[in-house]
């Protein structure tokens, strides 16, 4: 997941090159379409099939998970960018929302209230960082950023779910970015300047290259961890990804860096060391996991 982040904020900086040259539809397209692509080479090199014997649960993790994406992009449209990405990363909250009512529902398992105080501190951190702002003329960009945020806790517990049922990685990805294709596809022409798809640079072209590369390499590091790993533990260290994306704003985009800013990133790195820590300490392991991953299995 540490990983994944960072793969996900320099992705984000290509995007950020790339809004210039294209509009988010086309952005989204091409993502799922590098992704799908190496996704499909990947699987016949290592052997895996692309047929599923659980289209339905692709179905509904890829559907909420380009929805939350394309209701994201729309959000950045209309706030600003601190303010969409508070709302996104929302969605560690709204997983142990989700998790902790899941629970009293079927009478299981307790959630550890540390790891949900892990998730909640790393939030107030996103916030700090970030600090945003709406205005009363930006509410319903604000709603749709909000609900970006809850399909996202969804997306990500539905990729739970198929690492649990021994679903490959790498199949998981690939229907997701299938879905991407199809989102920019059908998105296109209501989001390009041009009413389409744009002819390509060196430049373009290679932006686009490096947004579905990253993002095929991280959406595989985020499903392994998401599907070997805890939910809570991995919903608090999601949260570094704001802490990169901040350094590349620094570096890249002279953006200012406040002790606020600061205080916060502290918080969030200490928050996803607290929730690896609690993990480690208190979560027996499954059977057979120091062998094999259950997406191995």
């Amino acid at each position: 997941m540490v990983l994944a982040t960072l793969l996900f904020a320099a992705m984000g900086v290509c995007v950020k090159f790339a809004a210039a040259l294209y509009g988010t539809g086309e952005i989204v397209f091409y993502r799922g379409l590098v992704g799908a692509a190496s996704l499909a080479l990947l699987c016949r090199a290592r052997g895996i099939a692309l047929r599923t014997p659980v289209p339905a649960m692709h179905f509904w993790r890829s559907l909420s998970g380009v929805t939350a994406l394309s209701l994201w992009f729309y959000a950045i449209g209309g706030l600003p960018l601190p303010t969409a990405m508070t709302l996104n990363y929302m969605s560690s909250v709204w997983m142990a929302l989700f998790l902790i009512g899941g629970t009293v529902i079927m009478g299981g398992s307790r959630i550890d209230g540390r790891l949900v105080a892990t998730v909640l501190v790393g939030f107030i951190g996103v916030a700090m960082v970030l600090r945003p702002t709406i205005e009363r003329d930006q509410l319903w960009h604000g709603l749709l950023g909000l609900l970006s945020g809850m399909l996202s806790a969804l997306a990500y517990l539905q990729v739970t779910a198929l690492g649990r049922v021994g679903e490959p990685e790498e199949r998981v990805v690939f229907y997701f970015s299938l879905g991407g294709v199809i989102a920019g596809a059908l998105s296109t022409p209501l989001t390009s300047a041009s009413g389409g798809f744009h002819g390509h640079t060196l430049k373009g072209a290679a932006l686009l290259l490096a947004v579905g590369v990253l993002a095929t390499a991280a959406q595989l590091l985020m499903t392994r961890a998401y599907a070997t790993g805890r939910v809570l533990v991995n919903a608090s260290l999601q949260y570094l990804g704001i802490v990169y994306a901040f350094i590349f704003g620094a570096l890249l985009f002279d953006d200012a860096v406040p002790p606020l800013a600061i205080a916060g990133m502290l918080l969030i790195v200490g928050a996803g060391l607290a929730a690896t820590l609690l993990r480690n300490r208190s979560a027996p392991p499954r059977p057979g996991e120091h062998e094999h991953s259950s997406v191995e299995t």
